[in-house]
């Protein structure tokens, strides 16, 4: 069923507003049973980074395949329409979930999905949705949405880096457990804003989000952000400075966005230098035990 007129409501995250609107029925229940997660960061109505608008049973325009990416059961394939649209088409384990198509500047956006039942696919398809939306229109905004846990202690944030299966969930775990003083911020999509200063420089801060992958933790909190941590598995506990390009390099590989298209991948260039400029970043090769933990915290936080 398709209303007339839609409802909207507005959330803030690092500083960034966005709007949803669902053309669903029953649209409380789409709000309190889909979106529980972006309630946290519920803001009034103001001008907006993007919005994003959500049918069902709508005709999904054609388009061309630029690249797909498959990672433990999900699968989104990205493309373009011959008029400039940017589409997104999302998966979770085999079964189609939703259409996500973009307006050419990324401001205005809808969600197709194939049926208007609450379920986890349809949370599935609007989380994923918003997290491309965010990470593609936040770009030019010295913002970027990172795959990595955080954990914050002593009013700065430490973020755990690394490819899926390196222990970044465990060892932020192993901080809270051995490490007195810590709180879980994030589990797996925090958000990191960089603010320039008059001097030249600057500072980044982390924030929570509505994204948190398997640990629910959606907490509407930021700090500034005291380190990156890139992890490692290995039979022995060791730790190292990374400068420079290592840095970068650290970075880089978890910082979502549509790097193949320019207007985007300048914006996460610069805010990825900055942060490899301005935020002191280490390897650490260790064991998932309680003296990784205190290592890497006293290491790190002298």
């Amino acid at each position: 069923m398709t209303l007339s007129i839609p409802e909207t409501r507005f959330y803030k995250v690092a500083d960034n507003v966005f709007s949803v609107s669902t053309y669903l029925g029953h649209s409380s229940d789409f709000f309190a049973k889909i979106m529980d997660n972006y309630e946290p960061f519920a803001f009034d109505a103001c001008d907006c980074a993007f919005s994003l608008e959500v049918f069902a049973g709508e005709k999904v325009p054609a388009y061309t395949e630029e690249m797909r990416q498959d990672e433990e059961g999900q699968r989104i394939v990205c493309g373009s329409t011959d008029a400039g649209e940017s589409v997104f088409d999302f998966s979770l384990f085999e079964k189609y979930v939703g259409t996500l198509v973009c307006s050419k500047d990324y401001k205005t956006s809808k969600l197709f999905v194939p049926n208007a039942e609450y379920s986890s696919y349809l949370k599935f398809a609007v989380n994923n949705a918003l997290m491309v939306l965010y990470a593609i229109a936040t770009a030019p905004c010295n913002t970027v949405l990172f795959h990595a846990a955080v954990v914050k202690r002593d009013g700065k944030g430490y973020m755990f880096l690394g490819k899926s299966g390196t222990g970044k969930s465990t060892h932020a775990r192993l901080w809270l457990k051995y490490n007195d003083g810590c709180e879980l911020l994030n589990d797996d999509n925090p958000v990191v804003r960089f603010y320039e200063t008059e001097n030249g420089k600057g500072y980044a801060r982390v924030f929570g989000s509505p994204w948190s992958g398997k640990t629910p933790c959606y907490k509407n909190d930021d700090c500034k952000l005291g380190g990156f941590v890139l992890l490692a598995q290995a039979p022995y506990n060791k730790i190292a400075r990374l400068h420079g390009v290592q840095a970068y390099a650290a970075i880089l590989p978890c910082i979502s966005g549509k790097r193949w298209e320019r207007s985007v991948a300048d914006g996460l260039h610069k805010t990825e230098n900055a942060l490899a400029a301005n935020v002191p970043a280490w390897y650490l090769e260790c064991l998932p035990d309680e003296a990784a933990a205190k290592l890497c915290l006293e290491t790190i936080a002298r």
